[in-house]
């Protein structure tokens, strides 16, 4: 089967945030998405709004189903830590070193969780990358970024969205009038807003769900009203940062001997896994894991997948960050590890692979006719 690689530089979520800074006017960005210049600009990102689940979904998304749009490439893997660095930096992971949801820390022999953050880990040190809010600040844009308070001092939100005044909002009016007020000001402003709830209900009870069909209604119901409070000078533009599957079979890592061998820690997660081996190990450890999972992924050295552009161009600095061995379920499976992560392996919806139903996300856009 053949590795569809994510669309970076052409379509991509890293694409967008560079697109939406050209539009502004901010100097030395580039307009790949060939998006209007307008002075002002709000981004909703609803966490895990696949394209194909939109587009299954139309009933219950009357209003988000009618926009204009088409859908993007995440990038790899398709999951939150990475992709909202990727739309907050402009840049690929290679880029920005977020590859997954656990990474082994290069020379300490322990994971980073990406999403909830390890302790001892400097965002600005582990990502570096100027985000796009510190590029369009420096341009005179006002920036914002609308979220839940408890996300505020993360180690994400630091990552991702230094430079933006963090505007927190647990409840959805107090979200919308927050965006309404931070999008008109200056001549110039850059908006970005996180809704996060469709993802957990999607992890807790499967993306096929009435909880998830349910509660796609009420994120229709928040992108109209959004949509409603913009000024007439600006776009509004929803996305996502990863589809969902929910999938029926699991190799659970922990029961097969075979492949623990040689390993010496076991990150990314189930859709997603950086494998990383012991000195000496990593060869025997690609041939386990290509043999045991043969019919069901794509197995690939960390040379392998760099040179395929699964993260786009990586900083050499930065490679270490990935595991010598990556399986990407493109099958109906996930490869849990009931031991170690008993609760990532109890979820039901699930994402992190290069196959669309998790990769491909809606670029949708309301801009006033007026």
């Amino acid at each position: 089967m053949r590795l569809p690689v994510p669309a970076y530089g052409r379509e991509s979520l890293a694409d967008l945030g560079s697109s939406v800074l050209a539009a502004l006017g901010v100097p030395g960005e580039a307009n790949v998405l060939g998006l209007p210049d307008l002075p002002r600009a709000c981004v909703l990102l609803i966490d895990g709004l696949g394209w194909e689940l939109l587009r299954a979904h139309t009933g219950a998304a009357p209003y988000l189903s009618a926009l204009p749009g088409r859908p993007l490439t995440a990038g790899f893997p398709s999951t939150t830590a990475t992709s909202v660095t990727s739309l907050g930096t402009g840049r690929p992971p290679g880029g920005h070193g977020m590859f997954g949801y656990q990474v082994a820390v290069p020379g300490e022999g322990r994971l980073h969780n990406c999403l909830r953050w390890s302790a001892g880990i400097d965002p600005l040190t582990w990502q570096p990358a100027p985000t796009i809010y510190e590029r369009a600040a420096a341009a005179g844009v006002a920036t914002g970024h609308v979220s839940a308070s408890a996300f505020r001092n993360s180690g994400l939100t630091r990552s991702a969205y230094r430079g933006a005044r963090y505007l927190p909002a647990d409840l959805l009016g107090l979200l919308v009038a927050r965006t309404e007020q931070a999008v008109r000001e200056g001549e110039r402003a850059l908006v970005t807003v996180y809704h996060g709830d469709l993802d957990a209900i999607g992890h807790i009870n499967g993306s096929r769900s009435a909880a998830w069909r349910h509660h796609l209604g009420f994120v229709d119901l928040l992108a109209r009203r959004l949509a409603e409070v913009m000024p007439p000078d600006a776009a509004l533009y929803v996305t996502a940062d990863h589809g969902m599957t929910d999938p029926a079979d699991r190799v659970d890592v922990d029961a097969e001997a075979g492949l623990r061998q040689g390993v010496a820690l076991l990150g990314g997660e189930a859709r997603a896994r950086h494998v990383y081996a012991e000195p000496g190990a990593a060869a025997d450890v690609l041939a386990a894991w290509r043999e045991r999972l043969a019919g069901q992924a794509w197995v690939l050295s960390r040379e392998e997948a760099i040179d395929e552009g699964l993260f786009g161009p990586v900083e050499a600095a930065l490679a270490p960050r990935i595991g010598d061995v990556l399986a990407i379920p493109y099958a109906d499976v996930a490869i849990v590890a009931t031991e170690a992560e008993p609760l990532e392996s109890s979820i039901v919806g699930m994402h992190g692979s290069l196959v669309a139903a998790e990769q491909l996300v809606p670029l949708l856009s309301h801009e006033d006719p007026g």
